[in-house]
């Protein structure tokens, strides 16, 4: 049970009761991505100290959404995971990278390449578009390589065991204005395509730009 609680008989509250303290919803954003070990979640969080890492894990897992998992060897390593009831929070935090997207102000500093995959692209994703597609996509972001994989309409993390319907290659800003309706001849220099006109129209569908920058662009 969380220590602090809003104590209302309400769905939102209980829900931030579980996930509202501030870096939960980061530790949670990075676990959504795949497994992760202590390591790993600290170089993803910037600025979070190590012994609010570690309250912030524990609560989670006090409230049964992360739990600890030992790989076998010659891994032989901890990682942190999502539970069957965390991964539940993967829509949640869909919708809030969506609600943000429109207000993401000029970066300052670095932007990070797994960041505008996985919380700008697979943030998009959308389950209705996507109905029935099958799709690879290599992100090669300043010099950084993911893979996101569509199969049968469902969005998962992908490895590099197969050839990409499509390759995106150029800068971590760029692929943000991509997924903020930036059309693709405006970011000549900045990201380059590479793939077949059938694969684009498919991510296009999965992965549709935020509707509310296309409609403070129009308006």
């Amino acid at each position: 049970m969380p220590t602090k609680t809003y104590d209302q008989y309400c769905t939102i509250a209980t829900a931030l009761d579980l996930v509202g303290d501030r870096w939960t919803l980061l530790v949670l954003r990075e676990l959504s991505m795949g497994d992760a070990r202590f390591t790993d979640l600290k170089a993803g969080l910037p600025g979070v100290a190590t012994n609010l890492l570690t309250e912030r894990l524990r609560s989670l897992e006090n409230a049964g959404l992360v739990e600890q998992h030992d790989l076998p060897a010659p891994a032989a390593r901890t990682v942190y995971r999502l539970t069957r009831d965390g991964v539940r929070i993967r829509p949640v935090l869909r919708a809030i990278a969506q609600f943000g997207m429109p207000y993401l102000q000029a970066p300052v500093g670095a932007v990070r390449p797994r960041a505008a995959v996985f919380g700008g692209s697979a943030a998009l994703f959308d389950p209705a578009g996507a109905v029935g597609a099958d799709l690879r996509v290599r992100y090669l972001i300043d010099g950084e390589e993911h893979w996101i994989e569509v199969v049968d309409g469902r969005l998962r993390r992908a490895d590099a065991g197969a050839e990409p319907d499509l390759t995106i290659t150029g800068t971590a800003v760029g692929l943000f204005g991509l997924n903020r309706g930036a059309r693709r001849e405006d970011l000549v220099g900045q990201l380059q395509v590479d793939g077949s006109a059938a694969a684009w129209e498919i991510f296009c569908r999965c992965f549709p730009p935020s509707a509310l920058t296309l409609e403070n662009q129009l308006a």
